[in-house]
């Protein structure tokens, strides 16, 4: 990562607040008993996480709130974008597949653009929570958390949403497709 400032105008930052406000509103059911304010208070203190739910919009994840986690006091921000987000697809799954392709390699691995964007990777837990708010990865498919056990032999996980059912699929790391990319998680 290079020595970029993850600071956003001021600007940015209302147009970003008042990106997440609409969508907040719009999907008031997804977090009944929250206020907006709460959330808008807890952002303005905390500038680099508005710079990562940015770069979540930015790349076409659409975040929005999951739940606010009593135990943290976080709230929890998730990307609620109908597929998987385009600005994060055909990349293999972390840097050691990205290396052991020879030939046709990705531009990206969703390790080290989760790293960087600031979140984490979706667990299959996760995933199926997200799913609990709508039909998500109808078309695409999303790489997930994948357990060392599996990763060491090569392989890694994967979602997706069809015939009505959440799958969990498996494919070597290094494979890539251009309907397949990750989704994110941000606790603020």
């Amino acid at each position: 990562m290079n020595n970029e400032k993850r600071i956003l105008s001021s600007e940015e930052q209302k147009e970003m607040l008042e990106i997440l406000k609409k969508r907040f509103e719009k999907n008031i059911e997804r977090h009944k008993n929250i206020e907006w304010n709460e959330i808008q208070s807890k952002l303005k203190f905390n500038i680099e996480k508005l710079w990562i739910l940015f770069q979540m919009e930015k790349t076409g994840g659409e975040p929005d709130l999951l739940e606010f986690e009593e135990i943290s006091d976080k709230y929890i921000f998730i990307d609620y974008s109908a597929e998987s987000p385009k600005g994060r697809r055909s990349i293999c799954y972390d840097q050691e597949a990205l290396e052991s392709r020879k030939n046709n390699k990705p531009k990206s691995n969703a390790v080290d653009m989760a790293t960087y964007i600031g979140v984490e990777i979706l667990t299959e837990d996760q995933y199926r929570k997200l799913q609990t708010f709508g039909e998500f990865d109808k078309k695409t498919s999303s790489w997930i958390k994948t357990p060392d056990n599996i990763r060491k032999l090569g392989g890694a996980l994967f979602c997706d949403r069809r015939y009505g059912t959440i799958f969990v699929y498996h494919n070597s790391a290094g494979s890539y497709y251009s309907d397949r990319g990750f989704r994110g998680l941000l606790k603020v």
